[in-house]
């Protein structure tokens, strides 16, 4: 036995300031005496005076600002589509019953059928749809309706 694979058994506890006599940080709390760091707070932003980074920077203008915030579609692969039967039709209303996804998100994101695992099944698809999907809808005997 080494002392390099020894347990750790000790954790070093939180400081707990404030706690009166008893915790040997009276008056000041470890803060020492006066100025700004001994004070309530200051926000994390404050560089001591100096303009913050935040306003350094320049604005983020153009095209693709907020990213973000776009709601991209809720991604299905063709091979969760083994699970309905042949010959159905894919759109929302199908995709809800069957419970691959839930409605209230399906209405807010929308649905895309993207082209990764095999379809065994004919099915006539009325949703967005990659080529590499459509490629193997197709072959499987199925087709697909854009609206």
């Amino acid at each position: 036995m080494n002392l390099n694979n020894l347990t750790k058994t000790t954790q070093k506890t939180k400081k707990r300031l404030g706690q009166g006599h008893g915790s040997g940080r009276v008056k000041t709390s470890g803060r020492g005496t006066k100025g700004q760091n001994a004070r309530s707070s200051r926000s994390l932003s404050f560089e001591g005076g100096a303009l913050p980074l935040i306003k350094r920077l320049p604005f983020h203008r153009g095209k693709g600002k907020n990213k973000v915030f776009k709601k991209k579609p809720i991604v299905i692969n063709v091979k969760v589509l083994n699970f309905l039967k042949t010959n159905s039709i894919v759109d929302l209303k199908a995709l809800v019953q069957s419970h691959i996804v839930e409605e209230k998100e399906a209405k807010l994101y929308g649905v895309k059928i993207l082209g990764d695992g095999k379809v065994d099944k004919a099915l006539i698809i009325k949703l967005p749809i990659s080529k590499q999907a459509e490629e193997k809808i197709k072959n499987a005997g199925g087709r697909v309706e854009t609206e």
